[in-house]
């Protein structure tokens, strides 16, 4: 099975360079090249760990394809020839290589069914498999896009202009701050916590009960870490992170730096963050902001937007109940306070661990935003709001009527709405013009790392940008530009080899190339 899979691959792979050779004449050769690099994918891992010569040429073969196959342009507009001589060229390189490493007569027996290249597994090697995760994993981000709201952009302020922020911003989308697996497998704080809320469909088998739960101190991602509990819990928004401390489900982490370094060391085993990565993460998610709500006035009191059966509801949130000691909703939810009150309360929803254990109190989470953060409770045990207010009347038997369980309900949804909860796109704002605009930025921070001569934090920075660059490039819409993107992301990557060989003259000279051809080419690419 192992063999026909990868032959099949190859075989469609090689196909579709051979259609791309057939339509270079006629300048229609990209969407051939495009659709065969997605099939390179198949091998591109397994390549880059056993063959990293080989991956790197490849690499350069690919971007030359692009760039060479030429373009018939738009009613004659922006026309290019093709270059022949240079598109044969890689073409060779990269069939002869697929030929003979995934299409060869006889496969060598292997103890782990990876796409390897079979010369490597022929020369008796030591390879180390790249992680993988099981089937029906899901770690793309979810759809619709949350709206991320940040403070600064709400003011006017451009984050090119905020480097300690810009550079937080990359290290909350980099998988290269955590351990293994979780960076091999791309996993960043983004992925659980996408543009400041949850991914609500991220689902990995073992260490999640549902989508957007996951167990996260599993033997996964840090075996030193496993608590040896299965306990997944619900992904908690980061929306307005900076008044909702203490921080994790049951407040045990007093400042968001402390957490937020936790969650690197501790949860996904990566090195030790330096202190300049901790200001700059947690100056990033310092700017995260609740989405507007127009039916939310100031002290948390609802608009004249809001539907009648909410203010009905406004008003039961407010009831104190001897049932629950002669507090209310409000109590702890406080409206003027974000609603919430930084503590830590058992209201019964968390099954003692042992008998007399007194382990289950939480911190109390906000309301805001609530109606998006489906599904609730620490566990996501409670599928709807209104699940929520039957929970808490049948627990501590409140009594509710019916008619007033929905006008509580009516209002819990009225406070955890939004005016705008979803990114809008269009065929200018699309996905790919805004992950490009997000990387380009993080560059930017390069203007500081350089002069400073800082290269422990320009190489980060430069090994999850162009690697990002080229991966969105390969899923760009807009075909025309993709050899743009390509050369944008080799020549940070260039950057980054001269950072390496301490050429700082070398680096700011292809730091200068890359902005300028960024300014060139950043028109056409959308």
């Amino acid at each position: 099975m192992f063999a026909a899979v990868t032959r099949a691959v190859a075989d469609l792979l090689l196909e579709r360079l051979g259609a791309a050779r057939s339509a270079l004449e006629d300048g229609d050769a990209s969407s051939a090249i495009a659709e065969a690099r997605e099939l390179y994918r198949a091998f591109e891992d397994g390549i880059a760990a056993a063959d990293p010569e080989a991956s790197r040429r490849l690499g350069l073969a690919w971007l030359t394809l692009n760039s060479s196959a030429g373009s018939r342009g738009l009613l004659g507009a922006g026309a290019r020839p093709a270059d022949a001589a240079r598109f044969e060229e890689a073409l060779a390189t990269v069939s002869e290589y697929i030929a003979a490493n995934f299409d060869p007569e006889t496969f060598t027996p292997r103890e782990r069914m990876a796409p390897l290249p079979e010369t490597v597994v022929a020369a008796g090697g030591e390879v180390a498999v790249p992680p993988v995760l099981p089937p029906a994993a899901r770690m793309a981000d979810q759809e619709p896009l949350p709206r991320l709201v940040l403070n600064f952009e709400e003011q006017g302020i451009d984050e090119t202009d905020l480097p300690l922020v810009a550079f937080g911003d990359m290290l909350f989308d980099s998988a290269q701050i955590f351990g293994d697996p979780a960076r091999s497998l791309g996993i960043a704080c983004s992925t659980c916590h996408n543009r400041s809320d949850v991914n609500r469909d991220l689902f990995i088998p073992g260490i999640s009960h549902q989508p957007g739960a996951v167990d996260v101190d599993s033997a996964l991602f840090n075996h030193v870490s496993n608590d040896l509990r299965d306990d997944p819990i619900d992904i908690p928004s980061l929306r307005g992170v900076r008044y909702t401390a203490p921080y994790g489900r049951d407040g045990r982490f007093a400042s968001l730096r402390d957490f937020s370094r936790n969650v690197i060391v501790g949860e996904f085993g990566g090195s030790e963050p330096t202190p300049f990565m901790l200001d700059a993460l947690v100056a990033y998610m310092l700017e995260f902001d609740f989405l507007p709500n127009s039916k939310l006035g100031s002290g948390g009191l609802l608009t004249d937007s809001a539907s009648p059966a909410a203010r009905r509801g406004e008003a039961l949130f407010r009831r104190p109940f001897a049932q629950m000691d002669g507090r209310a909703c409000a109590s702890c939810h406080v409206p003027s306070s974000n609603f919430l009150d930084r503590q830590a309360h058992d209201i019964g929803s968390v099954s003692a661990a042992y008998a007399g254990a007194q382990s289950g109190a939480l911190d109390t989470p906000t309301l805001l935003g609530a109606r998006f953060t489906a599904p609730y409770f620490h566990d996501g045990s409670l599928p709807t709001l209104a699940s929520v207010v039957d929970w808490f009347d049948d627990r501590y038997e409140l009594g509710m009527t019916e008619g007033e369980r929905s006008d509580l309900t009516a209002y819990l949804e009225a406070v955890g709405d939004a005016d705008e909860p979803y990114e809008p796109f269009d065929e200018y704002n699309t996905p790919f013009k805004l992950a490009f605009e997000e990387l380009t930025t993080f560059a930017s921070t390069l203007d500081l790392l350089i002069p400073r001569r800082d290269a422990e934090h320009a190489s980060l920075l430069i090994d999850t940008v162009a690697a990002d660059l080229a991966a969105d490039a390969s899923a760009m819409s807009n075909l025309e530009a993709k050899s743009d993107v390509y050369a944008l992301a080799t020549i940070l990557a260039e950057v980054g080899e001269a950072i390496s060989a301490a050429d700082w003259t070398a680096a700011e000279a292809r730091w200068s190339e890359f902005k300028e051809t960024q300014a060139d080419v950043a028109e056409r690419m959308f």
